[in-house]
């Protein structure tokens, strides 16, 4: 299978961001993560780009996780320390962009994929979308503090631990009724409500929307406690390699809690 592709397309001073990789529901390979984190960098210097919006291709979904084959390398709890800080630093950069950033969700925003649109300031998505985290029933591991903290601040804290410890995907209706979700727009409204939004930011002040992102950003950053240990106890753990050799094989983990 591809290891898919993160491109770009510029429509005057909006920059739309394409997730190419359908035929695994656009998981994220490592080098579309390295592409991500490129595209953010440069768009971070870029002060003609007034809003960027960001969406999976083929209409089926955004992002179904990171392709958890690439954990089949992983061999110690280093391993997740590393890769948790490697994603941060992708995620912290479209965290940070200074024009407003705008996800367009169909389908599935799955693990990564939830990350990922929970870094972009505005959501939109179809109906039937589904989000969630399942990684208690799947594969064992947990998020970095930072990502943990995010899905809190969309979701609030009681959504938060219903979708993370029962591993339950939650609806649009639900995503939205939780403020996660601006609004459900029907698919064959989607492209022209796109329009509508993007065309109502570039037209807002350009420095009162970067000071008033940045500014959000730090709240949410501030008093951060050090993750580490959390992370390298789950990817270090039996239960986790068990968990992506049965994803991997399509079968039931039998988790033994070592």
């Amino acid at each position: 299978m591809s290891d898919g592709e993160v491109r770009t397309e510029r429509k005057q001073d909006v920059v739309h961001v394409t997730f190419d990789r359908p035929a695994a529901r656009n998981a994220m390979t490592w080098q579309m993560y390295e592409q991500l984190g490129e595209i953010c960098a440069k768009l971070q210097g870029d002060g003609g780009v007034r809003a960027v919006v960001f969406r999976g291709a083929g209409g089926k979904s955004f992002i179904a996780g990171t392709d958890i084959a690439q954990f089949k390398t992983f061999t110690s709890g280093e391993d997740g320390v590393a890769y948790e800080a490697t994603m941060e630093r992708y995620l912290s950069g479209l965290e940070a962009l200074p024009m407003p950033t705008l996800a367009v969700i169909e389908g599935f925003a799955i693990g990564g994929g939830l990350a990922i649109a929970a870094c972009c300031d505005l959501r939109i998505a179809t109906p039937g979308t589904r989000f969630g985290v399942p990684i208690a029933r799947t594969l064992g591991n947990c998020l970095s503090v930072a990502n943990y903290a995010r899905v809190i601040a969309a979701l609030g804290m009681a959504r938060a631990k219903k979708m993370l410890l029962l591993a339950e995907n939650l609806s649009a209706e639900e995503a939205l009724a939780g403020g996660f979700l601006a609004e459900i727009v029907q698919p064959a409204d989607v492209d022209k409500r796109v329009a509508e939004l993007t065309d109502r930011l570039v037209h807002h002040a350009p420095i009162t929307m970067r000071v008033t992102k940045e500014a959000m950003r730090r709240l949410l950053h501030a008093g951060f406690q050090d993750g580490d240990d959390l992370v390298r106890q789950a990817f270090g753990s039996e239960d986790f390699r068990e968990g992506v050799k049965a994803f991997v094989e399509k079968k039931e983990p039998q988790w033994r809690g070592r």
